[in-house]
Parts: C-alpha cells; structure tokens; sequence
C-alpha cells in the first residue's frame, strides 16, 4: 500500500490565518519533508475559496518538483469539468518532465461548485463536460496528434500536443464520491480508483469498489491495472489521546462551518468518537492505530492499492503536520509492509 498526504493549502491554522507567501512557502516545506520521510505521493487539491490557495495546483506542484526527488506528485483532484483537457494535460506533462516521470493526475467533477460559475459552466451540464472532457484527456495522454470532436469545446483537427510527458502513459486517476455510476465508469475505461470517504464507515464503500472491478473485469482490464486508493481525513501523533486532542478541536469547527454550506450537521464528540471507532473514516491515532486502521480498511474493501491523508483541514499547526509527517514515514509505513 502506497502512504501519502493530500492538501488543499490552507492558509488558517486554528485560529491564526498566516499570509498566503509564508503558507505557500511552509506548504512546499512540508512537501519536501514528506519525500524525505519516504512518503509515497503527495497531491494538491483544486479549490476557488479565499481560504484555501489551491487555485492552480499544477504551479504549486511544479515548484515542489524541483524540490523533491522520488515522492509522487499529483492533483487532488483537477475539477476536469471547468478544466480544458489540452492545458491540463501540456500542464502535467511539464510537472513530469520537472519531475523526471513523477507526475500523476486524480480528475473528478468537483464536490465544491464555485469553478462552474467562475468559469462560465452551467452546472446542469455537470456530467455531461466531466464525461466530454475525460475523453479528451484520455485522448491527449495516448496521441500526439489529436482530432476530436465534442459540444463543450473547439474542435481539434490532426492536431500536435506538446510537450510530452516523461512517463509513456501519464497516469490518471479518477476521483468518485458515492455515485455508483462514477464507479462503473472507472472500471470501464480501466483508471485507476480514489475514492473519497470522508463521513460514515468506509466499509460501506464495498459494494461501490466491487462494481468497479466487475465492470472493469468485464471490459477486459486485468486486476494489476483496476488500482483503488482511498481518501480520507486523517492525522498522525505520538499517541492515540494526544492525536485526539490536537485534531478534534480543529476538526469540529472547521467541518460545522463547511457543514452549514452543504446542509450537515454539526460536529458532536459523539459523532466524531464514532468515526475514529475502527470502521470509522477518520484515520486519526497514534502509529500502531493507525497502521491498524489502514490494513482493516484495506481488508473491507478487497484490497487498497494507496492510501492518502487529508490532513490540513483540522486547524493544525506547520509543526504538527511535519511531525506527523515524519511519524507517518519512520513508524506507520514500516508498520503496515510489515503486516501487509
């Protein structure tokens, strides 16, 4: 199982906001310490909101390109909808060649909706340029020379791309929430899985993973290419009560406050107690619970291929996130080789 970190580049840590130069700069920090811990990837997310400052994930990713060495870089996901295939795909092909061959992409039609409207997309079309776009995209990473056709976009005619990316078959992830069809989709066209759990028991995610490896079998994609990554809050410490007391604070008024943006309820102890239970999604503990939790998920659901945290949504400190960093690389990857 691959371990790495998602982040959508918060600027707000507890209650102190820092300028959005010195959060940028500790965010490429705490990418440069994860290579060096020996994470396995490390993914930007895409968001249009004053607090976060992952507008244009492809320029932070590049800049951590050339401050890295082996850890994977990725988007997190590029909302593909408002996206145009051609400059997403010349964008993560020259992270690649930055990279020398470490770039990936996780595409998705975006759990936030602010890009539609800022890009001039009506939602209503919300599948439709999500399913338009990823043809094209799949296109790109396989042609040099393109001609296509769709409704949502200027037509390309024996066109040449460039540049190229490094890797051969730049690798594409798709993101999916809960949406069956999603699930089948993925498993038609044989990309690699990340699914996104972020409340309830992720084992509940079963039933949705083995659509996606039927329907993949059925279109002929062998099990080696039907890869399945998990998403989920999470956060490393020393031990599980003070992991507890340093994300839970955080946690509660961040997820109420998005909460009543999307109509959830507020965060209970209670609640939040149940989903750090062990079929719980959130992956908070110490070492040893944590490595636990992972290998229990990955059980539930068949088998998990990479497994990421999404860590910078509970109000914690630079340091805080750097030490579990370096906890999630000295003591939770080896503990789950050494079960798995």
């Amino acid at each position: 199982m691959e371990i790495g970190i998602d982040s959508f580049a918060s600027a707000r840590y507890g209650s102190n906001t820092l300028s959005s130069v010195a959060a940028m700069e500790q965010l490429l920090d705490r990418i440069a310490a994860a290579d060096r811990a020996g994470l396995d990837v490390f993914g930007i997310g895409e968001h249009h909101k004053k607090e976060f400052l992952d507008s244009a994930p492809a320029i932070i990713l590049a800049a951590a390109a050339a401050r890295t060495t082996r850890i994977r870089l990725t988007s997190a996901v590029t909302v593909l909808s408002t996206s145009d295939p051609v400059r997403v795909y010349q964008n993560f092909a020259t992270i690649d060649l930055i990279s020398k061959g470490r770039a990936e992409l996780v595409v998705g039609r975006g759990s936030a909706t602010e890009a539609y409207p800022l890009f001039g997309f009506d939602l209503r079309d919300y599948d439709a340029l999500f399913k338009e776009k990823l043809d094209l995209l799949l296109q790109l990473r396989n042609e040099e020379f393109v001609s296509w056709k769709g409704q949502f976009r200027p037509a390309l005619d024996n066109q040449p791309v460039y540049p190229r990316a490094l890797q051969e078959k730049l690798p594409v992830w798709l993101g999916v929430g809960g949406t069956p069809e999603s699930f089948v989709r993925a498993g038609m066209l044989g990309l690699p899985l990340m699914v996104a759990v972020i409340g309830g028991e992720t084992e509940r995610f079963r039933p949705l993973v083995d659509l996606y490896r039927e329907a993949g079998a059925k279109a002929g994609f062998s099990p080696q290419d039907l890869r399945v990554g998990l998403h989920s809050p999470g956060y490393v410490a020393r031990s599980d009560e003070k992991a507890i007391a340093d994300y839970y604070p955080g946690y509660a008024e961040q997820w109420t406050k998005l909460g009543r943006e999307r109509g959830w309820p507020a965060v209970t102890r209670a609640g939040f107690d149940a989903m750090t239970a062990p079929q719980g999604v959130l992956v908070v503990g110490g070492p040893e619970q944590v490595a636990e939790k992972l290998i229990r998920h990955s059980k539930a659901l068949g088998g998990v291929d990479r497994f990421t945290f999404q860590m910078d949504n509970a109000g914690l400190s630079h340091g805080q996130l750097l030490e579990s960093i370096g906890l999630i690389g000295s003591e939770v990857i080896p503990l789950i080789k050494g079960q798995l």
